[in-house]
């Protein structure tokens, strides 16, 4: 199982990027998908989740209403539109699959290597 996250990058405060996972190995369908971040000196810390089927989203209370997350089941790909962003949203983002849709916001089975957001004032 590989999941390649990607889109990183430096951004200012009040900007946006789209964080894109690429996943291979699994059956894609059959997963619940998230997003974690780890900020320097802190713990991995839940930000989004989506069920399989695209009709449930779950969101940190720090990212609700700038972050949405989404899903491609034919492509095999979950994204994460971050807007609004600000210096406390730097992080490493990664991304994650479970095949329990009900602990996906704990972590999961699978996770991809990590992509760097950098937000500066």
């Amino acid at each position: 199982v590989q999941l390649q996250a990607s889109g990183g990058g430096l951004v200012q405060a009040g900007g946006s990027l789209r964080l894109s996972c690429a996943a291979s190995g699994l059956t894609f369908s059959n997963y619940a998908m998230g997003w974690f971040r780890q900020a320097p000196g802190r713990e991995r810390e839940f930000v989004a989740a989506i069920n399989w089927s695209s009709t449930s989203t779950h969101y940190a209370d720090s990212v609700k209403g700038r972050f949405t997350i989404s899903r491609d089941n034919a492509k095999n790909m979950v994204y994460l539109q971050m807007n609004s962003l600000k210096r406390v949203d730097t992080a490493v983002y990664y991304c994650a699959a479970n095949s329990m849709e009900a602990t996906m916001t704990l972590g999961g089975d699978y996770w991809g290597q990590g992509t760097l957001v950098t937000v500066s004032s």
